[in-house]
């Protein structure tokens, strides 16, 4: 059977760090570097021009603007998966860049297997987000939410709720009458303004701040 190929594009201000990735990355059967670029200007062109199905994307580039790069690159190709890399362990600077569509943040001490794990997973699960942080940043990106009745829109909150009682996505979106890639993009939000890393994790931190009911229970 053919080997579907990820396609990755790079974006660090260092060559070396960027040689480094792709060759890792490339010794991958199925991963293939199709671009790389130094800083943010440069990597929203090389991203519209090559379409990639994921981005490393170095928190530290030379603008010192990683959320307006971040912005940027969803803007052309909304569908990217794109992971934060980072020396900065920062946990305010992770739950921002998580809130603005990131599907992981990992430190530059990553281990090899870590990041091709973290690839490997972000491509197989739409609504996974990866983090590699230390222990106490990793505790405060995942405390619950603050109990705000806006933190989730009134749709966001319907779509939690049906979650929590066990619905799968399709489900939820013929309970909405919306496609299910709605419900995708609502989950993603969702778990960006929550700190979560799953349905589960999004479920509970929802409950623990006010933000649905736990009355539901599982569907099955």
């Amino acid at each position: 059977m053919q080997t579907v190929v990820t396609r990755i594009v790079i974006v660090d201000d260092h060559t070396l760090v960027r040689d480094g990735l792709s060759e890792m990355l490339n010794a991958e059967p199925e991963f293939l570097v199709v671009g790389e670029a130094g800083d943010g200007a440069r990597a929203v062109e090389v991203i519209a021009a090559k379409s990639p199905d994921v981005v490393l994307l170095d928190v530290g580039l030379p603008d010192r603007d990683a959320a307006g790069t971040l912005r940027r690159i969803l803007d052309v190709v909304p569908a990217v998966r794109v992971i934060m890399v980072s020396v900065y362990d920062e946990p305010r600077i992770v739950q921002e860049l998580l809130r603005g569509g990131a599907r992981g943040y990992l430190l530059k001490t990553v281990s090899r297997q870590d990041l091709v794990a973290a690839v490997r997973a972000v491509v197989a699960d739409d609504e996974r987000v990866v983090l590699s942080v230390s222990r106490a940043s990793m505790t405060q990106v995942h405390a619950p939410a603050p109990s705000e009745p806006g933190l989730l829109s009134a749709r966001e909150r319907e779509v939690m709720t049906l979650v929590a009682q066990g619905m799968t996505n399709g489900q939820t979106a013929r309970q909405l009458a919306v496609a299910e890639g709605t419900v995708k993009h609502h989950l993603r939000n969702i778990f960006a303004k929550l700190g979560a890393t799953s349905r589960i994790d999004a479920v509970n931190k929802a409950i623990a701040a006010s933000l649905i009911t736990g009355q539901g229970g599982d569907r099955g």
